[in-house]
């Protein structure tokens, strides 16, 4: 599942026109007004929303190849995990953050690349002894009340914490990294939980094959 979750991201590189133009929007939203997603925003080759409902219905469909089971399992672990990185529910202005300019310990770099990847490399552990360490601290409150596999929850959980994370000050550093280390821990406890509740219901007997549209 840890090669799966960063799959459609090393597949960025590939030149062709499915990943270089279909594909590229599916791991994002936008939302352009007020807090809640709304399906007209996405470009039109859809979104991470459209993208879920069009994945799940693959999976769970008997007339599907393996093949395109492969690819639709991949890309739902994937698309649940940028959902619930802020900046991928983000307003249609910067670009996720990417085009707000930072430094991060005096690298030059954006935003978006400091949620995505500099606070967590940060951390200087292995994904392994991450995930390990995030597992500890769950609580099983938590997880009882985080197992919730309606994407518009995470979507709307997202765009809050999103609103708050904007710098006032481009040269971030510590006290950048502790005012919001444990929002981006919690981030990624949610999203590893929901996406074994996702999944549970993709499998669970009797489902129908518009699951994530029927939670949103």
């Amino acid at each position: 599942m840890a090669e799966a979750a960063t799959w459609p991201d090393d597949m960025k590189s590939d030149p062709a026109d499915y990943w270089q133009k279909k594909a590229g929007p599916w791991h994002y939203v936008t939302v352009r007004q007020g807090d809640s997603y709304q399906s007209k925003d996405a470009p039109p080759e859809g979104d991470a929303m459209s993208a879920l409902d069009g994945f799940t219905a693959t999976l769970r469909s008997p007339k599907s190849s393996i093949e395109d089971k492969r690819l639709a399992l991949r890309f739902i672990v994937h698309i649940i995990g940028d959902l619930h990185q802020p900046l991928h529910a983000g307003g249609g202005d910067d670009r996720g953050g990417n085009d707000v300019k930072v430094t991060w310990f005096g690298r030059a770099t954006n935003l978006h690349s400091v949620w995505d990847s500099a606070m967590i490399e940060q951390r200087a552990l292995s994904y392994s002894e991450y995930a390990q360490w995030l597992s500890r601290s769950i609580s099983p409150e938590q997880l009882i009340e985080w197992s919730d596999p309606a994407p518009s929850l995470w979507i709307a959980e997202s765009i809050a914490l999103r609103k708050t994370i904007y710098p006032a000050d481009s040269n971030m550093s510590w006290d950048y990294a502790y005012a919001h280390r444990s929002e981006m821990d919690d981030r990624l406890k949610r999203g590893g939980i929901r996406i074994a509740a996702y999944l549970n219901r993709v499998f669970e007997p009797g489902t129908g094959n518009d699951l994530a549209a029927r939670t949103k």
